[in-house]
This record gives structure tokens, C-alpha cells and sequence, in this order.
């Protein structure tokens, strides 16, 4: 995995797009408020290039540039923020909640099946293969559904230790990232036992 820091950064004709989107919802003199979103599309302008999603310094200095501010509000931000990567990150990015919801279900067997499946360590390492990082994060919000891992930018919900592990074997192999959400089949936050009520959808509004 290539971890250099890049010598230039420009916005490629998608990004462009987005970014002329992304100002245009803020009125004049306060572009600066689009921050948020141009790092976003900096950071995914990275991983669909390069297949590392990450924000690297020169791209801040290019999103400062394009906003009028000084780059050290960028900077700010940037590492403020967990949802930006300021360094190199695996080809999945592997975010485990270990907030006190998801502790209390079981997130220390995702953990450690995370760390198995992927030879890495600890929080903030990359495996061998620059295949997976894995980083400890606060709540991710899904606590009804918890243990939650966060892959990229898809939730995995209700997992335990051997559905993790099976989930990233699957991705080792190749396989595409499965359908994003409950891996027990829960219907948004229903309860593990199956709904009891609400069991149909009601008749189209007219």
C-alpha cells in the first residue's frame, strides 16, 4: 500500500461536479460552510482512484484554496472529524463501536474476530496486505442493533464473533460486500424476537 504523502492534488470532472453542488447550496461570502463536503469528495476522489480513501494534506490545502480560507480551518476540521481518513487506510476501512451499548452485546467478539480474520493487532494498525484497518470509534448511532461495524461506508448490525469473522473471509475471497444492515434478518430496529405488531403494510395514502 502505497502510504506517501502526494505532491499535487486537482479535482477530478466528478468531484468538480460535486463540488460546484456542494458551494452552491451556501449563499455568497459564506463558502466556507461547504468544508464538510469537499473534504468528503476529496476523500472519495481518493479511494476511487487510487483504492485508498483518505484526505492527504495537499488536498486540504486545495479545498482551502477553492473556499478562501486558511488551511490550518481545514486542518482543523479534517482531524476533528473521525469520518475523515488523514492517513492511508486499508481497502476496507473496518470502524467497530465499542461504546457501552454495543460492549454490552458483544462488540469485544467482533473485535477480536476482526483480529483474527485480518492478522491485524490492535486499533489504528493495517494488516500486511493493506487489505483492512481497523479503528475503534464511538457511537456509530445503530445502538438498538448493536454490535455495529461500520465497513467503508456500510453498517453491519447484530453481529457476534463468527459472523464477523465470516463476513471478512468473504471479503478476503474476493466476494462483494454483502447486503449492508441486520445479519439475522432483522427488519430495521424490530426486535430480535420477530415483530408482533404491524405486520402488514396499511392500504396507499390517496
Amino acid at each position: 500500500m502505497n502510504t506517501a504523502e502526494p505532491t499535487d492534488f486537482i479535482f477530478d470532472e466528478p468531484a468538480e461536479a460535486a463540488v460546484a453542488k456542494a458551494i452552491a447550496r451556501y449563499p455568497a461570502g459564506k463558502q466556507a460552510s461547504a468544508v464538510m463536503a469537499l473534504l468528503d469528495i476529496a476523500q472519495r476522489q481518493m479511494g476511487r482512484r487510487t483504492g485508498i480513501a483518505w484526505v492527504p494534506r495537499i488536498a486540504m490545502d486545495v479545498v482551502a484554496k477553492r473556499l478562501g480560507m486558511a488551511p490550518v480551518r481545514v486542518y482543523e476540521v479534517a482531524t476533528f472529524y473521525t469520518m475523515f481518513n488523514t492517513k492511508p487506510v486499508g481497502k476496507y476501512h473496518l470502524q467497530v463501536c465499542t461504546t457501552t451499548p454495543c460492549w454490552l452485546r458483544g462488540s469485544d467478539d467482533v473485535v477480536a474476530a476482526c483480529k483474527k480474520a485480518s492478522g491485524i493487532k490492535d486499533f489504528g494498525h493495517t494488516s500486511e496486505d493493506g487489505m483492512f484497518t481497523m479503528t475503534e470509534v464511538e457511537c456509530l448511532g445503530g445502538c438498538v442493533n448493536a454490535p455495529i461495524l461500520q465497513i467503508n461506508d456500510d453498517y453491519y448490525e447484530d453481529l457476534d464473533g463468527a459472523k464477523t469473522e465470516a463476513l471478512l473471509e468473504k471479503l478476503k475471497a474476493g466476494e462483494p460486500l454483502p447486503p449492508a444492515g441486520s445479519v439475522i434478518g432483522r427488519r430495521a430496529s424490530a426486535p430480535v424476537t420477530n415483530q408482533t405488531t404491524l405486520l402488514q403494510d396499511g392500504p396507499a395514502a390517496e
